[in-house]
């Protein structure tokens, strides 16, 4: 069986957690920044979990990566 290629966009934007988790970045975190709060200008610093529906098709995208 030849080995499965890692999809690149997936892998630059998504981050396994050494417990297995996929996490991802925020969106919208460079339009019109200027005039959002301090508290929402510091969300977009954090990575959160992606949801549990696109983990399975993520996962397909990087066969290798994590758990």
């Amino acid at each position: 069986m030849p080995k499965l290629k890692t999809h690149k966009g997936a892998q630059a934007r998504f981050h396994i957690t050494g417990s297995g988790k996929i996490m991802r970045m925020k969106g919208g975190s460079s339009h019109l920044r200027r005039n959002k709060p301090k508290r929402v200008k510091r969300q977009y610093d954090n990575r959160v979990p992606v949801s549990p529906v696109d983990e399975k098709r993520l996962r397909r995208l990087m066969p290798y990566a994590g758990k």
